[in-house]
């Protein structure tokens, strides 16, 4: 089965790449700028077509949260209009498609876990940019999974867990706030799901349960806990050390509002398509490691 990925460098897609490599049955192409640029429509179709996809990832984005703020054009350009574009284009090769989304649709004002029922109310450019997205992508392509996730982080590219470890190396003190909780989510845990997904519609073409679902790692925390943990576990493995500080949001103030909470419930695709994503501190331990001492060692700069 050949899947085709917007998103060349993203986390998500160099993960696929990794976990497609265990797997015979799946050939994994990445499609990035020049290529495919969700800012130029034009060159999208072209890009899909010539990859022959036997379903599409649509995984590429404009992530600058804080910038986005400064730059609305541009991320509803690519978030909103380009990832429309990705399903279109999927559908005019009769293919299904995969949409990356994410939990700042919801405002965060909610108690408990946000279903896939609950109306997202963005609070920022970006949540507002990925729900235009989300929105583009169900009236183009009537055979999509949107999977909104959370707090991503892997052993590629920038993410919190490569930020707090490289701080540890500077710092005997990091300020993390303490009053915005969610789901830590590793993309490798990510990649493993998109390709169970892709087994499951490869194999059974009657597949009706399109829509949105909900996929995040199991369990939640704030995102001091989440600091602790990851320079818990460097500390043990002899990596950068320091203390955690536990600040409010409004210590830290940015361009962007986040959501206080933005955890989500992920029952519906466990039920639909029997799998969970594993225990969010055993998923971190594994990409510190990986950062650390692991075979693939990667640089921690930001």
């Amino acid at each position: 089965m050949r899947l085709v990925v917007t998103g060349r460098d993203g986390q998500v897609a160099r993960s696929l790449v990794e976990r497609s490599h265990a797997r015979l049955d799946f050939e994994v192409v990445t499609l990035g700028r020049p290529e495919l640029d969700l800012a130029k429509p034009e060159t999208i179709a072209p890009a899909l077509a010539i990859a022959r996809p036997d379903l599409v990832v649509s995984a590429a984005a404009y992530t600058a949260v804080d910038q986005a703020e400064d730059e609305p054009d541009l991320a509803f350009a690519v978030n909103g209009a380009g990832a429309g574009h990705v399903a279109e284009a999927a559908a005019g090769l009769g293919v299904p498609v995969i949409h990356l989304s994410t939990d700042y649709v919801f405002d965060g004002s909610g108690e408990g876990t946000y279903s896939e029922d609950d109306e997202p109310a963005p609070r920022s450019v970006y949540g507002a940019s990925k729900l235009a997205g989300e929105h583009a992508v169900a009236k183009a392509n009537p055979h999509h999974l949107i999977l909104r996730t959370a707090w991503l982080y892997s052993p590629f590219g920038r993410n919190f867990v490569k930020t707090i470890l490289k701080l540890a190396t500077d710092r005997d003190e990091i300020a993390v706030v303490a009053d915005q909780w969610g789901n830590p989510t590793s993309s490798l845990d990510i990649a493993d799901a998109i390709l169970h997904c892709a087994a499951m519609l490869h194999g059974n073409k009657g597949f009706a349960s399109f829509g949105v679902y909900h996929l995040a790692g199991t369990g939640e925390t704030n995102w001091s806990g989440f600091a602790r943990l990851i320079l818990d576990t460097s500390r043990v493995l002899g990596g950068p050390d320091a203390r955690v500080r536990d600040i409010a949001t409004v210590d830290y103030p940015t361009k962007a509002q986040r959501p206080a909470n933005s955890r989500l419930a992920t029952t519906k695709f466990t039920s639909e398509f029997g799998w969970t994503a594993p225990e969010w501190r055993e998923s971190t331990k594994e990409v510190v490691r990986r950062l650390l001492i692991g075979e693939t060692r990667q640089t921690l700069t930001v």
